[in-house]
Parts: structure tokens; sequence; C-alpha cells
């Protein structure tokens, strides 16, 4: 009868001192393969027009937070397809050219200029400020 016993290996002791990561692939623990990396994703939403601050309305005269005319006082003309505003200084008055600007760069203050006289024309456009390659 002792012949047909097999012996059973004892269970190996846990190594609690070695690192884990030898038994992770060598690219790392978060690794995960393209699934295909020809397949578009769906984009799910629509570009629309940014929404212009309650606050700045034809007329008001904002404070510009950063770039060259930083603390200058322009007054906001109109809102241009691409979202930027549309800002004079006047040029006469303090040296702040026709320009754009992004709205998150200015402050609204609650003084109004009257734009009676003004108009634009559809001269200025974000085309009319691109730099000619």
């Amino acid at each position: 009868q002792a012949e047909n016993v097999v012996a059973k290996r004892a269970p190996r002791e846990k190594v609690y001192n070695k690192p884990e990561s030898r038994f992770k692939k060598a690219r790392g623990a978060n690794f995960s393969p393209k699934k295909n990396p020809r397949h578009k994703l769906h984009r799910n939403f629509r570009i629309s027009p940014t929404k212009l601050r309650t606050t700045i309305t034809p007329g008001t005269v904002l404070i510009v937070l950063s770039g060259q005319f930083k603390g200058r006082r322009v007054v906001f003309l109109k809102q241009l397809p691409s979202g930027l505003l549309l800002v004079t200084g006047p040029y006469k008055l303090n040296g702040v050219p026709i320009r754009r600007i992004n709205q998150s760069f200015v402050i609204a203050t609650s003084t109004k200029v009257d734009l009676g006289q003004v108009t634009l024309g559809d001269k200025f456009d974000d085309k009319y400020f691109k730099k000619q390659k």
C-alpha cells in the first residue's frame, strides 16, 4: 500500500516582502490596450455660440485684466461670431485700438456709454483680425 500513496506538496508560505509589481506587465498596472484605434469617437454635443454675460451690453465700460492693455478701461462694441468681444479704447482717448478680447479677461463696470451714432457694419469680423499668411 505504501507504493500507491502519492506524496502531496506542502502549501507554499506567502512571501510578504516582495513587491507585487513583478506580477504586473512591464507596461504598468493601469495599461489597457486600445480596442480599435481606427474607430472614431462619437461626439454628442454641438458647438454653440458663447453666451454673453448679462452685465456686458453694447456701450458698457470694461476693465481689461491681462495683456498689453492690462488695467485699461475699454468700451464694448459687439460680440463676434467666435464669441470674442469687440472693444475699443477709443484709441484717441487712451490708446487702445479696436481689438478682440475674451470675456473671461474683462470685468464689467456699471458705467455705460451711449453708442447711438456709432455704426460698425460688417467690416469688423473674425476675418478682419486674422493674421495674413
